[in-house]
């Protein structure tokens, strides 16, 4: 009997070691995958920002680090830093009030137009800041829109700053959050409501807490985009506000004095780093493993006068806050001196008396294909992290999950003069290829491949990875079999995301985009810069057409994310 028991104990105790050699085969590959992603911050981020910032504080050799407690004692600093965080958490907190009811209507509604609204929801997320600042100038400023019909006026006030910002983050609570919602499963809130709960408390005990990781990601990007907003407060907010990113490009570009601007990039830096360590532990607090269901089967249409009102103020709100602001660029982009035409978009095809050595038109082309290479760049490095962030294996892993996130709050001014600085000489002389365009622009897109999956890669019950590497399947076979099923959908978003930033991004891009070679958000920052109806009226076209392009792209993307056939996110 004893010999028996001995027998079949033996099986048992070799699958049990078979298994555990083949759990430890996954972290030691998820460690492996991290290699590129840190060599690629390394090399892209951490470098130049180290570089401009000791520039900043040594001098002749020696640092300087008594200038750090000089800059932040002046009062006008200590008034930046304040305003800084408070419009950033009040953004933050008013985007998530106005976006997450649109994130249940995208999630749970099917309705006719809902793939054009998803994309064009979207669009703002891409324009350059100074475009839309300058839209929502002639909405609330002084003879706009708001002014003419009511005499209100809201520019060089906090309101209109906030206002811009829901406009801008609005897509970003719809899509981190709405993505992960369209797929937990109704039944579980269902079940809750039948045991006696009210509709409230059902969404808020059931399908809150699981949301919770999405929320939080949602929260803690849109609080990043707003705590270093540049462009939004520089036109609306006027001599009274400023935050730290506007701080730091007048002292770098304005008054020379990089040593103010160094400290004020640390500032930030560690502010940033801070805010991701907290995030990172609440929403460690909250993962579990969750019951995800086809989107297809969960979406239907709205039932009873409740939430045909909900979708009815949802659409009202992306009229008001979206679309209103898009048709006031579009109205300017056609209104010439002799009245309305396509004036100024004949112009943008030649190159006499511009602002660059080519006709503005092309930096239409420039932009797709940085904005192409960009996202593939995004995609291999951020899938990388994502795939070795799955499961945690130590504090290591842990804090590159945070560090993952910080190009998002470092200044673009920093980045793009680290790039200047760094990269112009071997083996990384860089300023004279296309590359670096791409590169600058994939730093902003990999956080957002990241955040996009990592939930859903969490969601997946690990026992399934477990099962597989005891039946002997290699981390590779694991995640073919087990994790791309379920992350497909996910995938596209994120190649979505990372494509929309980069065509949109203007901070870094500013300094490194060579002038025969400019890009959409740069040839309208420079048109807008120099005097002129003509060159405000091409800007305006131009962003137009930045506007097109994006929406039509967003658009291809919805109709492959809704495909049956792409998984499950």
């Amino acid at each position: 009997m004893d010999l028996a028991r001995t027998e079949v104990g033996k099986p048992g105790k070799g699958k049990s070691r078979k298994g555990r050699k083949g759990l430890s085969r996954g972290s030691a590959a998820r460690l492996g995958l991290l290699a590129v992603p840190v060599a690629f911050f390394a090399v892209f981020f951490a470098y130049p920002v180290a570089a401009i910032v000791a520039r900043g504080l040594k001098v002749d050799g020696e640092w300087q680090f008594g200038r750090i407690a000089d800059v932040i004692g002046q009062s006008d600093v200590r008034h930046v830093l304040w305003f800084t965080t408070w419009q950033a958490f009040a953004s933050t907190v008013l985007t998530l009030l106005i976006a997450l009811p649109g994130a249940y209507v995208f999630a749970r509604f099917e309705f006719r137009g809902k793939q054009v609204l998803r994309a064009v929801v979207t669009v703002p997320f891409v324009l350059p800041t100074v475009v839309v600042g300058t839209a929502f100038l002639a909405l609330v400023g002084r003879g706009g829109l708001f002014d003419e019909m009511w005499g209100l006026r809201l520019d060089t006030t906090v309101w209109a700053i906030l206002l811009a910002h829901v406009f801008f983050n609005y897509a970003v609570v719809v899509r981190t959050v709405g993505g992960l919602w369209s797929q937990l499963d109704p039944r579980q809130e269902e079940a809750a409501r039948m045991l006696g709960a009210s509709r409230w408390r059902a969404w808020r005990t059931v399908t809150l807490p699981a949301l919770g990781p999405a929320v939080a990601a949602a929260a803690l990007m849109v609080f990043l985009f707003t705590f270093t907003s540049f462009g939004v407060v520089q036109i609306l907010g006027g001599p009274t506000y400023s935050t730290l990113e506007v701080e730091i490009y007048r002292q770098t570009a304005q008054l020379l004095d990089l040593s103010t601007a160094a400290v004020l990039t640390i500032v930030q830096f560690v502010a940033v780093g801070l805010i991701l360590a907290v995030h990172a532990w609440t929403v460690r607090r909250r993962e579990t493993a969750l019951k995800l269901v086809d989107a297809a089967t969960v979406a239907r249409r709205p039932r009873g006068a409740g939430q045909w009102a909900l979708l009815g103020g949802v659409m009202l709100t992306v009229a008001v806050l979206i679309l209103l602001p898009l048709g006031v660029l579009i109205e300017r982009s056609l209104s010439g001196p002799a009245g309305h035409g396509f004036m100024y978009y004949k112009e943008l095809t030649s190159a006499e008396g511009g602002a660059f050595l080519v006709p503005p038109i092309d930096a239409v082309w420039n932009s797709l294909q940085y904005a192409l290479a960009a996202t593939a760049i995004a995609l291999m490095i951020g899938g990388l992290a994502a795939a070795a962030l799955t499961r945690r294996a130590g504090r290591l892993v842990r804090g590159f999950d945070a560090l993952l996130m910080l190009p998002l709050g470092v200044s673009a001014v920093t980045v793009g003069f680290g790039f200047l600085i760094t990269l112009d000489e071997p083996p990384l002389d860089l300023r004279s290829t296309w590359i670096l365009v791409p590169l600058a622009q994939a730093l902003v897109g990999v956080p957002f491949v990241v955040r996009t999956m990592l939930p859903v890669l969490r969601a997946v019950d690990g026992r399934l990875r477990e099962a597989a590497a005891v039946l002997g399947a290699s981390p590779l076979r694991a995640w073919r079999e087990v994790d791309l099923p379920m992350v497909r959908r996910a995938l596209l978003i994120a190649a979505g995301f990372a494509f929309a930033v980069s065509l949109g991004e203007f901070g870094a891009t500013v300094f490194i985009a060579r002038p025969d070679n400019p890009t959409l958000p740069v040839a309208v920052a420079r048109l807008l810069g120099r005097a002129g109806e003509l060159n405000y009226g091409q800007a305006m076209a131009l962003s137009t057409i930045l506007m097109v392009v994006c929406a039509v792209s967003l658009l291809l993307l919805e109709r492959l994310r809704t495909d049956r056939t792409t998984g499950e996110f």
